[in-house]
């Protein structure tokens, strides 16, 4: 496995192998993830810690080089971006105190965060914080300060934070030796419980929950090089700042400090927990050098298979993944719906578009019996949604798609891709909404697709004819006559194009054959019209051997 922070591959599937380390970590901190805190009454006394094991001999004193304790305002992370960027790049060294450094899997997952020591867990507030500790995977230092009434205070690591267990026999470092990330807490789903609702580890990654989710598809900052046969590059949040949130708002500010080889960062994230937990971006870049191949508001995800692609699937789940289809509102006001896929060989799509309205990884099928999982339980996993701020301009909706055998990997990218390249020494601000949960709510009398499926079209022989099968259902009362059908492909034949009623799920069942003739990547387009206006989805599917 190769760490996110850490990532120099030079293989175009490099994201699904630095996404590795993203699974482990939230493997890792699981047994942290249940243990719940509860506000406090009347702000008690000081918490009694069970202190760590001692530390046999201190490590080195690291240097804040971001988060000095001192003034803060909204200009403070775009200032040091600037100025990071006009020099050139210098890799942070940060070295663990040997046992640290070379922790397994087992000794790393013995270091919890205590929730007794959870920031702002005895004042009563809507919001609570808990660190990473580094090792293992994660040996880079993150820098993070608390900011209230414009001022920082940097937040040094203390062993108090932490318990060790019986598994791990380095001592916790008394100095401060800074974190790999953090997490924040919320009474998301029941009052008086703390329940996780963010978290930030692992190079730019972040991932967040609605409203009765479980952790799914992840975010980054920004994506660099995607796909590019010289390797992927991995900005990293290198410091962030948490402003002490209200007693009486259900808003949380973080900023953070974005770096790498090619360009500085500053970001905002302004988070709002609820059934659909929203954030707002606010980004100003700073490149080194031209980005020519930059992906804003990316999301990376895992499809293994599903009803419309189950090749040399041995698996006793109907399906795996924790988002089946890419949702795109373009500025034209079409809908798009792409289901995913896991191809045989590495596999690019671009959309292109003007001014999008919005675009996003989606877990459309929230059936449980469509997965048949009692521990992933893929039916809760969010959906992402992006909604650009302002005029994106001329770029598009870039997919990414990785082979995989397994489920431990994101193999799935989506972003937007400008048109222009971003010129080295400039400033590119842009922001965006994100709603983590459920995708945007269908219009009345709309029309989207529920459900894809393919498979061989002679039902006595194998034959190379494909059968392709598309529900689509109908937000509203179904009207009398049938639309019409029209199925176009970018090469073979189409033919048998069936369209019928299907009562069981208020919609449309489209069904037609593609002869793939000597081809091996057919693009594959079907829409449906009606004799009266409404909105429907145009399915958009990209065949392939």
């Amino acid at each position: 496995m190769v760490s996110l922070l850490r990532c120099q591959s030079f293989k175009p599937s490099s994201s699904i192998i630095c996404s590795l380390a993203l699974s482990v970590a939230f493997a890792l901190a699981s047994p942290a993830f249940a243990e719940e805190t509860k506000p406090a009454e009347n702000k008690p006394a000081t918490p009694v810690v069970s202190p760590p094991k001692a530390t046999a001999q201190p490590a080195n004193k690291n240097q804040v080089r971001f988060t000095k304790t001192g003034t803060f305002d909204g200009d403070s992370v775009m200032k040091l971006a600037r100025k990071l960027a006009s020099k050139p790049y210098v890799a942070l060294k940060d070295p663990l105190p040997a046992g640290l450094a070379k922790l397994t899997y087992d000794e790393y997952r013995d270091i919890r965060f205590n929730p007794i020591s959870s920031i702002w867990r005895d004042q009563g507030l809507p919001f609570q914080m808990q660190m990473f500790h580094r090792g293992f995977y994660f040996q880079d230092l993150i820098e993070i300060a608390i900011v209230e009434a414009n001022q920082a205070t940097h937040l040094a690591y203390e062993p108090r934070y932490f318990t060790a267990g019986e598994v791990i026999s380095q001592a916790l470092p008394n100095d401060d030796i800074g974190y790999s990330g953090f997490r924040i807490h919320n009474q998301l789903n029941t009052n008086g419980v703390y329940d996780e609702l963010m978290v930030f580890q692992g190079a730019s990654y972040f991932r967040a929950l609605g409203k009765g989710n479980s952790y799914g598809l992840s975010a980054r900052g920004l994506a660099l090089k995607t796909a590019d046969p010289e390797g992927e590059e991995f900005p990293v949040f290198r410091a962030f700042w948490v402003e002490r949130p209200s007693y009486d708002s259900n808003l949380i500010v973080v900023h953070a400090l974005l770096d790498s080889p090619s360009v500085a960062g500053a970001y905002r994230f302004s988070v709002r927990p609820g059934d659909n937990t929203q954030i707002d971006v606010e980004a100003t870049l700073f490149p080194r050098v031209e980005l020519n191949k930059v992906g804003l508001a990316p999301s990376t995800s895992m499809f293994l298979h599903s009803l419309n692609g189950r090749h040399d699937t041995d698996d006793f789940r109907p399906e795996v993944h924790d988002s089946d289809g890419l949702l795109m509102f373009n500025g034209r006001g079409e809908h798009l719906w792409r289901p995913l896929a896991n191809p045989r060989q590495l596999q690019v799509s671009a959309f292109s578009d003007n001014s999008p309205q919005g675009f996003g990884l989606i877990q459309r099928e929230r059936n449980y019996a469509s997965y048949q999982d009692l521990e992933a339980h893929y039916e809760r996993r969010p959906s992402l949604w992006i909604e650009p701020v302002g005029n994106w301009g001329q770029g598009a909706v870039v997919l990414t798609e990785i082979p995989t055998e397994s489920e431990i990997h994101d193999n799935i990218v989506s972003f937007w891709k400008p048109r222009q390249p971003i010129p080295a020494g400039s400033e590119y601000h842009f922001a965006y909404r994100m709603s983590w949960g459920e995708e945007p709510v269908a219009k009345t009398n709309s029309v989207v697709v529920s459900r894809t499926a393919s498979g061989r079209a002679d039902i006595a022989k194998a034959t190379p004819r494909r059968l392709f099968v598309v529900d689509y259902h109908l937000n509203g009362a179904m009207p009398d006559e049938l639309p019409l059908a029209k199925v176009e492909s970018s090469g073979g034949v189409i033919s048998n194009v069936v369209i019928a009623r299907n009562a069981a799920n208020n919609g449309y069942r489209l069904a037609f054959e593609l002869e793939p003739e000597d081809k091996e990547l057919i693009e594959l387009r079907a829409e449906l019209k009606f004799s009266t206006p409404r909105q429907v989805e145009t399915w958009l599917y990209r065949w392939t051997l």
